[in-house]
């Protein structure tokens, strides 16, 4: 039931990475159950060594929100890689299915960063990222405008403030539920 939710926030989200490890984990879970059912060992071994797959798959996933090691979502960051509390998040989307958030004139244009590469867990062929950025908990979003030249016109500008749990910790969440739920 827990991956069924995360499919759908995961669609919400246009993360299509996330999408295709999901629906492969929904069927080996209904082989694994067929296997066990049925006792067809060679269906529980596979399913164990999905287990395997998926244990690693969400790890991968964690450390990539929480970027760690080498794993960044800044393309040449010189920066810090997290903005301070309270800043908003920067990043930029397609309109209508997703937007644009630029850091209003207020904030220090040097702890917050323009333009994020996190574009691994879509395959580089949407600008889409987590469905939470914009939608998390108490978070407010408002347009900006005018959109900067530079911007392409099919984008839309916004901030996104006030979040009560950043939308990376909530990615985070979700796969540590996966991960118990695997090994338990």
């Amino acid at each position: 039931v827990s991956v069924l939710e995360r499919q759908i926030f995961d669609f919400l989200g246009y993360q299509w990475a996330p999408i295709l490890a999901n629906f492969i984990h929904i069927i080996v879970v209904i082989l694994g159950l067929f296997g066990t059912i049925q006792y067809r060992p060679r269906y529980i071994t596979g399913y164990a060594v999905w287990l395997v797959l998926w244990v690693t798959w969400n790890v991968f996933v964690i450390c990539f929100y929480l970027e760690a090691g080498d794993l960044s979502k800044c393309a040449s960051c010189t920066e810090p890689t997290r903005a301070p509390p309270g800043t908003e998040h920067t990043c930029q989307k397609q309109r209508g299915l997703g937007s644009a958030i630029v850091p209003p004139p207020r904030i220090n244009s040097s702890h917050v960063f323009l333009q994020e590469t996190d574009l691994i867990l879509t395959f580089n062929i949407s600008m889409h990222r987590s469905w939470w950025m914009e939608n998390g908990p108490g978070c407010t979003v408002t347009s900006v405008t005018p959109a900067p030249d530079w911007a392409p016109e099919d984008h839309r500008y916004i901030t996104v403030s006030g979040c009560f749990l950043e939308y990376q910790y909530i990615e985070v969440a979700h796969s540590s539920l996966q991960i118990f739920l695997a090994v338990s």
